[in-house]
This record gives C-alpha cells, sequence and structure tokens, in this order.
C-alpha cells in the first residue's frame, strides 16, 4: 500500500473531533460563532495562551486567515515585510497582493528573518528622502515553524518583537503548524511566551487534527472592526459552531499538544532513518517537516511506495524533497519507508 508524506492535512480530522463532530449533528446552534461551542473553545484558548485578555477568533483556512489579518494590520499605503521564502510570499497565489498590500521580501536564512536586517530595512526606508513614493513596511509576518520546518528561538522572537515595537508596527505568526513547533524537544518557547513576543498570531488547526479551520489571537485592540472584514475575506463560516467545536475539543485535555509532538517524534525518527542510510538532512529540522537532498534514481525508486513533495525544480541529479508527518502518521508507516530507502540506496531504479 501506498505510504503518503506529502503534507500534513491529508487526512480527514482526529478521531476525537469526528466523534464530537457526530454527537452534537443534529444541535441547533446561533450561527457565525456566536454559539457557546465557540465560547467554550475561546475560554479553553485564552487558558492556554495564559492571557484572559486576548481576543480569539474562528476563521476556516489558513490563506484566509493570512489576507484578513494583514489587512485588518496594514494601512492601505503600507505592505507587510516577510521572508523571500515565507508562504505568503510563494505559496499563496497572490492572496494578500490581491487585497492590496505589497509582499516586501527580506533575506531568508534557513525560513527565518533576521532582527537586525529587519530594522536595516525600516531605517533605510525612512532614510530615503523618496519614501513617500514606495510602499511603507507596516508589519512583518513569520512562521512558527518556518516553511523550512526551523523554529526561532525565544531570544530571536524577542529580537524580532522589539524591532517592531521600536518602529511601532505590529509582528504577526502564521502557526500554520504551530503545534508541531510548540511540540518540539527544539523549542524553547512555550504558547503563553509565544503569544506575549507578537501582536497577532494564529493556531493551525487544518494541520493539526482538525477538518478545516484557524484560531487568531490577538491582544486587545489589535484588531479592531475584524469581523466585517473576515466576511469580506470569505472566512467566516456561517455554522461557526463547528470550528469552535473544533478547537474545543483540540484544547481540553492537552489533545492539540499530544499529537502534535507524536508526529515530531516520528519525523525524527524518519530524519534519523535518513541519516543512517548516508543522507543527511538538506535543513535540520526538529518539527514535523524533514528535507533531504536525494540522487534523483533514489528518488524514482521511493516514489513506487511512497508519495512525498519535490521542493524546487528537478536537479539534473539530485533533488531536494520534502516528507511531513502529520498526526495521524503510524511508526510502522515511517519503518516502512525506512526499508524503502535502504533497498533504493543498494539498487536504485534505472533511469527512464
Amino acid at each position: 500500500m501506498m505510504k503518503h508524506f506529502d503534507t500534513d492535512y491529508m487526512e480527514g480530522a482526529h478521531p476525537m473531533v469526528m466523534q464530537r463532530l457526530l454527537e452534537t449533528n443534529l444541535e441547533q446552534t446561533p450561527g457565525y460563532g456566536a454559539d457557546d461551542y465557540c465560547l467554550q473553545a475561546k475560554a479553553l484558548v485564552r487558558k492556554a495562551c495564559g492571557d484572559e485578555s486576548v481576543d480569539v477568533h474562528f476563521l476556516v483556512g489558513g490563506t484566509q486567515t493570512n489576507a484578513t489579518v494583514i489587512d485588518a494590520l496594514l494601512s492601505r499605503h503600507e505592505g507587510v515585510l516577510a521572508a523571500t521564502t515565507a508562504h505568503i510570499n510563494v505559496h499563496e497565489s497572490g492572496a494578500v497582493e490581491a487585497s492590496g498590500h505589497k509582499v516586501l521580501t527580506l533575506p531568508s536564512h534557513e525560513g527565518k528573518v533576521d532582527a537586525g536586517e529587519v530594522r536595516a530595512y525600516i531605517d533605510g526606508f525612512y532614510a530615503d528622502d523618496t519614501c513617500g513614493h514606495m510602499v511603507a513596511p507596516g508589519m512583518l509576518y513569520i512562521s512558527y515553524p518556518t516553511e523550512y520546518g526551523t523554529l526561532y528561538t525565544k531570544r530571536e522572537l524577542a529580537g524580532l518583537h522589539a524591532v517592531c515595537r521600536d518602529a511601532n508596527i505590529a509582528l504577526y505568526i502564521d502557526g500554520a503548524r504551530m503545534g508541531y513547533g510548540l511540540a518540539s524537544d527544539a523549542a524553547d518557547l512555550t504558547l503563553p511566551e509565544l503569544v506575549g513576543l507578537c501582536d497577532v498570531c494564529y493556531i493551525g488547526g487544518t494541520k493539526v487534527g482538525a477538518l478545516f479551520g484557524e484560531c487568531v489571537v490577538a491582544h486587545a485592540g489589535r484588531l479592531k472592526h475584524f469581523f466585517p472584514l473576515v466576511k469580506q475575506h470569505g472566512a467566516l463560516l456561517a455554522k461557526g459552531r463547528l470550528l469552535g467545536l473544533q478547537f474545543a475539543t483540540l484544547f481540553a485535555d492537552g489533545l492539540y499538544l499530544r499529537i502534535a509532538r507524536r508526529a515530531v517524534e516520528l519525523a525524527v525518527k524518519l530524519k534519523e532513518g535518513f541519516r543512517k542510510n548516508g543522507y543527511p538532512p538538506h535543513i535540520d529540522s526538529f518539527t514535523n517537516q524533514q528535507f533531504f537532498t536525494l540522487p534523483n534514481d533514489v528518488i524514482d525508486a521511493l516514489r513506487q511506495t511512497a508519495t512525498f513533495e519535490t521542493w524546487g525544480s528537478r536537479g539534473d541529479t539530485d533533488t531536494t524533497v520534502r516528507f511531513v508527518t502529520s498526526w495521524a502518521t503510524r511508526e510502522e508507516d515511517i519503518d516502512e519507508l525506512l526499508r524503502g530507502l535502504s533497498h533504493a540506496r543498494r539498487s536504485p531504479a534505472k533511469r527512464g
């Protein structure tokens, strides 16, 4: 049977989430998030964040969340600073630009941006006498984990937060895979610490056990008139209780981080298995995304029994590929993949 490591949203939802959706299926509740399940979920999220004052909003998906939050934080003449590798710059089909805001790119350091370079960009912009004719840097976007599975340290995040505070711009964290970052042994941040070092973030559900949906957490007053913007961006769910119910389930009894941790443990096992077969990681990720540069004939052999993504274009002899584990990955899936790798290394497929 083919094993799939393309991404972390190939399955539906965690069985406990599906069970709660089925149990409450015929209940009648108010729409647009005004139901008791959403209220319960917001209370659980605030408790997990260690801050009862934060605003909590549920949106339908990651791209809609990024476009809506960025639109809410920026004035019409402003753009968003982000790494060249950032999701909003590479893999969101211009969703941010479609809402009227330019993505202003910074150098990427294994997916991360450097606080000194952020400060230099902002200082350089305002030192230019013609800056009034240009798109102003109005906020900074980062993700945790990054597109390459790397993690900001607490010190790095504090440095970015300080730069943004000094420049009076917002710091926004895309947390589509936040659970996998916080559950990593390499993380030195807790959720309350992360929330305290940004203005707005979102806690990903689609990739971490939910059927769909994301949870935006914002410090009070940072997202003014947010509800109509959510609707304008097509991110408001009429049956809002379906979102609240999922996050209430994920944040009850620590389920969110438990299932994320299992995915990370299996990803680390995958990484070490590749290393033992002579293929060190392309980037040393300690989260659920793992990258390797492999000979093309080994890739072709592996694809007889497993699916995974090419990261960029295929090279002449070697190509970088990505394997992703999820909350639903089984240990036997990893074992089978590694057996296939060992076999492919010994007897690679013939070129077509």
